[in-house]
């Protein structure tokens, strides 16, 4: 396998996503070259879709890198969006109910969102430690039931005392997330990059991250030199976890302000994409994530500008994850072409 094909399958997988994605724009008798232009050249000429890519790049970043730890040891965690509502839950509730000074009462609910998530992400972890149980099926079906309590709980214990609508009291000041002077971003971002750095160290600089990739790239093989597979698989799920429950608070400290039905617009699913783009690197996560965010501040702006229909947001990320699974077919597999041809006698008669 050539190394610019491995480097550059993420870059051309992008591409032609985008390709395939102006034939709907001129569907929609939509200019693609105006219509991307306006998507990420104007985005990230103007300092507001600059904020605004970053505030929603952490939550793509936490969560992006829930979905890589695991795939780093050949799981597959499709359930980071209910990890993300896990703690969500949990954070809010420490925040509602917890009355302490800003300096302890932040990290007390970013560390009880982590842990909600990580344990909710540990049920399939130890299934798959212990029985060998399938995670895609049971992180997907998990989500499921923790979107449904979270909306329990705003329609019910945890809701708001003014109107009828599905939501929390607003976070007090000390449980909301500050903004980074200068920047108008808030810490929420500092959080995200911490994690990246985080990752990239224990994935590439320890045992640890050495036993993960090897249990990735082949677990008997790691059995057999004495590395527990169900270690590291409970382990990166516990971890990833803790990182989408993060992302679940980020989201509500640092820009929703309380909890509500459906607060994520998919941001779990969307985590999916961005770990197959990044899943040489935790700076590969990074990277996909704030493209990810970008398509998603500028496809607000088409929507605005050209009357382009939100669901285009929706068809580019399912090209990028179409395109990702060919170009994983062409880096596994060789496609050889030959032509029979059938003996000729010697007078030259078939």
């Amino acid at each position: 396998m050539p190394r610019w094909l491995v480097y550059g399958t993420p870059v051309f997988t992008v591409v032609a996503a985008l390709a395939v994605s102006a034939v709907a724009l001129v569907a929609l008798s939509v200019d693609p070259v105006a219509a991307y232009s306006e998507m990420f050249v104007a985005t990230l000429t103007d300092p507001f879709g600059l904020r605004q890519t970053a505030v929603r790049a952490v939550p793509l970043v936490l969560t992006g890198l829930a979905v890589y730890l695991p795939l780093r040891a050949g799981l597959w965690n499709v359930g980071a969006e209910g990890q993300l509502y896990a703690g969500a839950v949990v954070g809010t509730w420490l925040g509602l109910n917890v009355e302490l000074p800003m300096v302890a009462l932040l990290p007390l609910a970013v560390l009880g969102a982590a842990v909600a998530g990580g344990l909710w992400a540990g049920i399939p972890g130890y299934l798959k430690a212990k029985w060998d149980v399938n995670e895609i099926i049971t992180t997907l079906l998990l989500t499921f039931v923790a979107t449904e309590i979270a909306n329990y709980l705003v329609q019910g214990p945890m809701q708001g005392g003014r109107g009828n609508f599905p939501v929390t009291d607003l976070l007090p000041p000390a449980a909301t997330f500050p903004q980074i002077p200068g920047l108008d971003v808030h810490v929420g971002f500092l959080l995200a990059l911490a994690a990246v750095v985080a990752t990239y160290v224990v994935v590439r600089r320890t045992r640890l991250g050495f036993e993960v990739t090897v249990v990735g790239s082949n677990p008997l093989a790691a059995a057999q030199a004495g590395m527990s597979t169900s270690r590291v698989y409970l382990l990166v799920f516990l971890v990833g976890g803790a990182f989408a429950g993060i992302a679940g608070f980020s989201e509500i400290a640092g820009v929703q302000d309380r909890l509500r039905q459906d607060f994520s617009p998919g941001y779990g699913f969307t985590a999916i994409p961005i770990a197959l783009l990044g899943r040489n690197g935790a700076a590969r996560v990074l990277l996909a994530a704030l493209f990810f965010a970008l398509i998603f501040v500028g496809g607000a702006r088409l929507e605005v500008s050209f009357g382009v229909p939100a669901a285009l947001i929706d068809v580019i990320q399912a090209l990028v994850i179409l395109f990702l699974i060919t170009a994983e077919f062409f880096k596994r597999y060789a496609v050889d072409v030959e032509v029979e041809r059938e003996p000729t006698t010697a007078g030259g008669e078939a």
